[in-house]
């Protein structure tokens, strides 16, 4: 829901890391930045087109179908924590899931069981909802066949950090402590160093890992900012509180038509 689960992407979506449900249909009205910035990471893969693929938190589909136009000979398991991100993906690749070319599985990435292993697994916006990350890639590993890599882009070190300091402003004012007294800032951004260290310990060889500064300009940047940042805080409060709560936030950051991100990305062959 991008920075899907763990639960709701930074400015993306809650991936399959810590399960929650999501506002899939809003999140994928919203998401256009994190579905262009997929382009660039779908590049890397390098498919000739017949591989087996995991989609490591597929969210809403869009991206999903993004990757199937690029494997006309292969297969995709789209994996996310959220029953309605996986609903919706369902829905949206149908025909291509009655074809046999995409199996859909609501799981958490750090636990996914996936029947066969694969040739490459992708991640666009997703790994930052999961906090522990060394668990993350040493899990990730055995989905992999040796020779297979991961190709992966998400919230990296110092990414919105605008939003980040708009948000805890608003609950340090204590008045919504009766429904987020237990709310902590739900995304873990890290650096490209002590990433390229986890993926040597869970077995990616001379892993490359670098930072990317990315500018989101969305149509919508009050809606998606709820349906983003704000999607695990709208778990907790009542509904009639959220408009309130998000209109502070946004007033806190000064009501901010574009949002800065910072992207950790992931190229890592698997040993």
């Amino acid at each position: 829901m991008n920075e899907a689960t763990s639960a709701g992407k930074e400015g993306d979506r809650p991936a399959a890391g810590s399960p929650s449900d999501w506002d899939a249909g809003t999140y994928a009205r919203v998401s256009t930045p994190q579905q262009e910035w997929s382009g660039d990471v779908l590049d890397r893969l390098r498919l000739r087109g017949d591989e087996t693929v995991v989609d490591a938190g597929c969210g809403s589909g869009e991206v999903t179908a993004r990757l199937l136009a690029r494997l006309p000979r292969g297969r995709v398991f789209a994996v996310d924590g959220s029953p309605s991100m996986v609903e919706r993906a369902r829905e949206r690749l149908a025909t291509e899931a009655a074809e046999g070319r995409v199996e859909f599985l609501c799981q958490d990435l750090t636990e996914a069981a996936i029947p066969v292993t694969s040739d490459r697994i992708f991640s666009n916006a997703v790994f930052h909802w999961i906090p522990d990350h060394p668990r993350l890639f040493g899990h990730l590993a055995t989905l992999l066949d040796s020779g297979g890599r991961l190709v992966a882009q998400y919230g990296g070190r110092g990414n919105v950090a605008e939003a980040v300091e708009g948000i805890e402003a608003v609950l340090a004012t204590g008045e919504y402590d009766q429904w987020l007294s237990t709310y902590r800032i739900p995304w873990t951004f890290n650096g490209p160093e002590e990433t390229a260290g986890w993926l040597e310990d869970a077995g990616f060889e001379s892993p490359e890992c670098w930072l990317q500064e990315r500018t989101a300009r969305p149509e919508d940047p009050r809606g998606f900012f709820a349906a983003s940042f704000l999607a695990p805080v709208r778990e907790l409060l009542p509904d009639e509180l959220f408009p309130e709560f998000l209109d502070r936030t946004m007033s806190a950051m000064g009501h901010p038509t574009t949002f800065d991100y910072i992207r950790l990305n992931i190229d890592a062959r698997r040993a």
